[in-house]
């Protein structure tokens, strides 16, 4: 039974991974700021002692061994740039540790452990088309952020695929979840939808599909990967 750390698991994409990989007969090890119930552990990212305090409870709970990470937890709120210069500056910087640094923080920690005991691991990055073509005025933060996970990412894949540890992302468009729709509503929904070609949005469902995928049968040869989810409204 695959031991899986799977952060942000209690809502949107999160919870469709978590419940994905239950069905395949993963063990969950879920995280929210606040837990949910036993099986999730709190932990605000926005601390910077937090990813570490994570780690050591998810290790202890699958009795010392993590086989697979997922880095599904984010931030989404806008930070226009009228705003004072310190208000601008703390969006920018929580949402930077709670999208990236807590991301490379627990892939540190993963990929440490697996090469101090010569067994192999897995990592999958749910990432954003904001990484590849940017996004809003207001999100400059979310954007960079998701780009640094996608070079994160590809620099894990190329450093340490001949130990067996692999690295894979995810990049989806906007998705049908609470964020997904409170963004489509301030965008202007019909608007915004027209400039996707499927005609809709992705679901949380599609989105764990793939994840489930990355986590447990994708081959080797597919590390370094990043895998679209966009409805062709960013194609590269």
């Amino acid at each position: 039974m695959a031991q899986i750390l799977l952060t942000g698991s209690s809502r949107g994409i999160g919870s469709a991974i978590s419940a994905a990989l239950r069905a395949r007969g993963a063990h969950i090890i879920g995280h929210a700021t606040s837990a949910v119930d036993a099986s999730t552990i709190a932990a605000d990212f926005a601390d910077p002692p937090s990813p570490q305090l994570l780690w050591d409870e998810a290790m202890e709970r699958s009795g010392g061994s993590i086989d697979v990470l997922i880095n599904n937890a984010g931030l989404f709120s806008a930070n226009p740039i009228d705003l004072s210069d310190i208000a601008w500056l703390d969006g920018w910087e929580d949402t930077l540790r709670i999208n990236l640094t807590a991301a490379a923080q627990l892939s540190r920690f993963a990929i440490r452990q697996w090469i101090d005991r010569g067994q192999p691991g897995r990592i999958v990055h749910i990432a954003s088309r904001a990484g590849h073509r940017g996004d809003s005025p207001a999100h400059w933060h979310y954007a960079a952020a998701k780009a640094g996970l996608l070079a994160l990412h590809k620099t894990i894949a190329r450093a340490y695929a001949a130990q067996g540890i692999l690295s894979f992302a995810i990049a989806p468009g906007f998705t049908d979840s609470s964020e997904g729709e409170d963004y489509l509503a301030s965008r202007g929904g019909p608007a915004l939808l027209a400039d996707i070609p499927l005609g809709r949005v992705a679901t949380p469902a599609e989105i764990a599909a793939i994840a489930s995928f990355c986590a447990l049968e994708a081959p080797a040869s597919m590390t370094g990967a990043t895998i679209d989810a966009n409805g062709a409204s960013y194609v590269r």
